[in-house]
């Protein structure tokens, strides 16, 4: 049975979602490939990356190395929108399923927060091919997220 009454939205701190953007900043994989984070919420964030030829592989696909690299920060970084500033986060698992190639001008990787528990966090990631502004989903991943108290990244 589903529940009819409207679900509210869950407002990120400002200082929470400043902790987020400086850490993707300081993430020297994601600058490597042109990736940006333009959308962070209270356990959903996007990464967005261009198609360039330093990211294919020898079909012209994005490489799935590459598209696992987006998918595990999107699910990260929804994770650490839901911790505690001081709080960072760490991938202690994935498994990612590739449905279609990775091909097109972009691709868009949405991160979500599928549980939230003190230690461990579950989530999810879409990948999407965007061509010509249609989206087609590439691959989908669940991970699990360990949270580490009092452990703050590397400057």
């Amino acid at each position: 049975m589903t529940s009819s009454a409207p679900q509210t939205k869950a407002v990120l701190d400002p200082q929470v979602a400043q902790a987020v953007q400086d850490s993707f900043s300081r993430q020297q994989a994601m600058s490597l490939i042109r990736a940006t984070m333009p959308v962070v919420e209270a356990g959903l964030v996007e990464i967005h990356l261009p198609h360039w030829e330093g990211v294919q592989q020898q079909h012209g696909f994005v490489h799935g190395g590459v598209v696992g690299m987006i998918a595990d920060s999107a699910g990260g970084y929804a994770a650490m929108s839901c911790t505690p500033l001081g709080a960072s986060v760490l991938s202690v698992e994935y498994k990612l399923n590739f449905l279609a190639p990775a091909k097109g001008q972009a691709l868009l990787a949405r991160g979500s927060v599928v549980r939230h528990g003190r230690s461990l966090i579950v989530t999810q990631a879409e990948v999407f091919a965007v061509e010509e502004g249609k989206q087609t989903l590439c691959a989908l991943m669940q991970q699990t997220i360990m949270v580490m108290q009092g452990r703050e990244e590397k400057s």
